[in-house]
């Protein structure tokens, strides 16, 4: 059955991918985008694609491009918009710090209430966070960025909870390392602020850590992941994907218990 799916950040990444192969599956996608030269962009991959989408520039720290949400009805909602920086957490600027906050956990709440909302009034709906493994797991120099995706798992959960009574669903999506450029420009971004003068933590074990994004997975594999879970009326609360990346989280679930300091 066709679903009308809204899906913030389309612009780039998995979820452009997504947006255009739930396009092709013959789903109504809404995929704003954060810049207006991501929609030209999405606008010729749809007809290179050969499918139709409705997408528009809505950053969602825009106020008024928030507000185009309440012009549309969707069935689903995706809020995937995201910004990744990384840096070691006892020194990274607070100002980088907040800003992911702001764009990664508090803006993507709005626009979840949003939907909430709309589904409350309906009736019915589901909200998709587009989580991370950073979300469960933890990794040196990531931790900016994880810490975003630890507080939308706490969101996640809690609200799945409080909307149940209203017939709304609530999940999480979890992709591994993906090679979609997101995780390797957060690598590069800390390096515009790291002074080895000044700072303590040695850029060499920051270097050691970067080598991990050498064999990140291809990103089609995820995304033909979620075209096939968002538009589903049943599934698991999280999807955590590979099956390799889902034990990975498992794993660093049940040592937390054991660690000791």
């Amino acid at each position: 059955m066709s679903k009308t799916i809204f899906i913030t950040g389309a612009g780039s990444g998995l979820a452009k991918g997504t947006a255009l192969g739930l396009a092709a599956k013959g789903h109504k996608v809404i995929a704003p985008v954060e810049t207006a030269p991501q929609v030209t962009s999405l606008r010729e991959a749809a007809s290179e694609a050969g499918v139709e989408l409705t997408t528009f520039k809505m950053d969602i720290k825009n106020p008024q491009d928030l507000a185009q949400m309440l012009e549309y009805d969707f069935d689903i909602f995706v809020a995937n918009a995201a910004i990744n920086e990384g840096g070691p957490l006892g020194e990274v600027p607070m100002a980088n710090f907040r800003e992911l906050f702001e764009v990664n956990v508090f803006q993507t709440l709005e626009t979840a209430q949003i939907a909430a909302r709309k589904f409350v009034e309906k009736g019915k709906g589901k909200i998709i966070f587009l989580s991370s493994m950073a979300g469960i797991m933890s990794t040196p120099y990531v931790g900016p960025y994880t810490a975003t995706k630890h507080a939308i798992e706490a969101i996640a959960k809690t609200l799945r909870k409080e909307m149940a009574e209203f017939g709304v669903q609530v999940a999480t999506i979890n992709p591994g390392a993906f090679a979609t450029g997101f995780n390797d420009r957060s690598a590069e971004a800390k390096w515009k602020w790291f002074d080895e003068k000044i700072h303590f933590t040695r850029p060499e074990d920051m270097k050691e850590m970067e080598k991990g994004l050498e064999d990140q997975f291809d990103p089609q594999d995820m995304i033909d992941k979620m075209v096939e879970i968002i538009p589903q009326d049943s599934h698991k609360f999280r999807t955590a994907y590979p099956e390799e990346t889902e034990q990975q989280m498992k794993d660093e679930e049940a040592k937390q218990w054991e660690i000791e300091i």
